[in-house]
């Protein structure tokens, strides 16, 4: 007998979601995205990365919340992802109801929140002290939740308070309750988890969350988790304050883009080559395994 081929029932950036029954299967691709745009390239081992280093922080974060992950081990997927192209890159995940708000959180001073504090001493609305240098570590993490676009759309800055509004358009009498709880997870995820990248020799400068909301009507942590392609990662060693940083994500492609503004959305072999050997360079140093 044939094994029934299956559909994505939605199709992100970067994953591809398949409906299980009563559970899902979210597979992370080797698209690569940049600024919202996904690139024409495809990087190797990329989806492999993201779905198994996802793993290793919903294992260490359970204390603190509970996450969608059921499986990453295809043998408890369906007969279909039992090929090659899904094995290492696909997660058997709990359904949940997305929470529309990307929770980000920034514990150093760079990229768009350095622009921002240059020109007004803020990010996000959030006053900065004076006198901080680009890739400062901030005196504490701050919350600077998005919206969550749909594809082709882009993210946009809300503050706190209008995270609450936005909240309770789609969840009236919750609004408050969820904003605040999801400020609350964010903050002691990203504490727990940079504390940790630290003794493994990462700063994790920056990093997004997101959250649903399981059968039981609880929050829980749901999509990917501290990859590289949610997080900025710096190496600890030659750490200087003041300029820029080199990194282990994909802020390596977006550098490449912005210096090449015309090259329609294709990086070289090459950029390609040094990106994915930054994820598995992380992925290494973080869990302290090579990525079989």
């Amino acid at each position: 007998m044939s094994v029934q081929e299956m559909k994505p029932i939605k199709e992100g950036k970067v994953r591809e979601i398949y409906d299980n029954g009563d559970t899902m299967i979210m597979v992370a691709t080797d698209r690569i995205s940049c600024f919202d745009v996904i690139l024409h390239n495809t990087v190797t081992q990329k989806g492999t990365v993201l779905t198994q280093m996802s793993k290793f922080w919903f294992d260490l974060t359970q204390d603190i919340l509970p996450n969608h992950m059921i499986s990453v081990d295809v043998k408890d997927m369906p007969e279909y992802f039992q090929q090659e192209r899904f094995d290492g890159n696909s997660m058997l995940c709990k359904k949940l109801n997305m929470l529309p708000v990307e929770c980000i959180v920034r514990g150093y001073i760079t990229g768009s929140g350095w622009a921002s504090y240059k020109e007004t001493g803020k990010v996000c609305g959030i006053e900065l002290p004076e006198g901080l240098k680009e890739s400062d570590k901030l005196p504490e993490p701050i919350y600077t939740p998005s919206t969550k676009a749909e594809l082709g759309d882009h993210d946009e800055n809300i503050s706190f308070e209008e995270s609450i509004e936005y909240l309770e358009k789609r969840f009236p009498g919750k609004g408050e309750e969820y904003a605040t709880k999801l400020k609350e997870y964010t903050i002691a995820l990203y504490k727990k988890c940079a504390e940790y990248a630290l003794s493994r020799g990462i700063i994790i400068a920056d990093t997004k969350f997101e959250f649903g909301l399981d059968e039981d009507g609880n929050i829980i942590i749901g999509d990917e988790m501290l990859t590289p392609d949610s997080s900025r990662f710096w190496p600890l060693e030659g750490y200087e304050p003041g300029h820029g940083q080199p990194s282990f994500d994909k802020q390596f492609a977006r550098d490449w883009l912005k210096s090449n503004p015309h090259d329609d959305w294709t990086l070289p072999q090459d950029i390609v080559d040094k990106t994915i050997g930054k994820y598995l360079q992380a992925y290494e140093l973080l869990t302290g395994k090579s990525l079989a």
